[in-house]
């Protein structure tokens, strides 16, 4: 049973390599190098936990949708460059997880969309330049505004109502003591 046990651990550990790229083992516990480039991705592909080098160069990747990337605790090196890009608001995971774990890599990352920003390096853009998704606040904000304007009529109305029940209440104490 100890040895099922240690198989079954050592399976989960290990993981699997994904299928559209080429991993090797760097050595008992050192982990894996896992060349995943110019395999024409459009997505970022499931990552065993212990990769310690990432290239996912030369793609079709326009996003990484965030939490994709937060298990690789051992990763050392990532290339994830020639990628088209698309560095709207959504890209804001990939820079600031690049800006913890490889600031080189995210020197070498170019946006290809939107227009106002293609070519420039990721690493040079500004909250105002990444917060091209705004378009969609408007309509969430109008949303939460009624929202709130309800809630805060709500609580008027019951403030009021409680109030005037126990000026209401302390009349009636005194006219029961009165007529007593």
């Amino acid at each position: 049973a100890g040895f099922a046990v240690s198989l079954l651990f050592h399976m989960t550990e290990t993981e699997v390599c994904p299928p559209s790229c080429n991993c090797k083992s760097l050595g008992e516990m050192k982990g894996l190098h896992i060349d995943c480039s110019s395999r024409n991705l459009t997505e970022v592909p499931a990552l065993p936990v212990n990769t310690k080098r990432l290239y996912l160069q030369n793609n079709s990747l326009t996003s990484v949708p965030p939490g994709a990337l937060d298990s690789l605790h051992s990763l050392e090196e990532v290339k994830i460059f020639d990628n088209p890009w698309n560095c709207d608001c959504h890209i804001l995971y990939l820079k600031l997880w690049l800006e913890d774990v490889s600031a080189a890599s995210l020197a070498n990352i170019r946006c290809a969309t939107p227009a106002p920003v293609r070519m420039k390096s990721l690493r040079q853009l500004t909250g105002n330049e990444l917060g091209i998704c705004k378009r969609l606040l408007p309509i969430k904000c109008l949303e939460f505004f009624w929202r709130d304007l309800i809630l805060i009529a709500g609580a008027i109305i019951t403030l009021i109502l409680v109030a005037w029940a126990l000026k209401f209440s302390k009349k009636l104490v005194c006219q029961i003591n009165l007529s007593q």
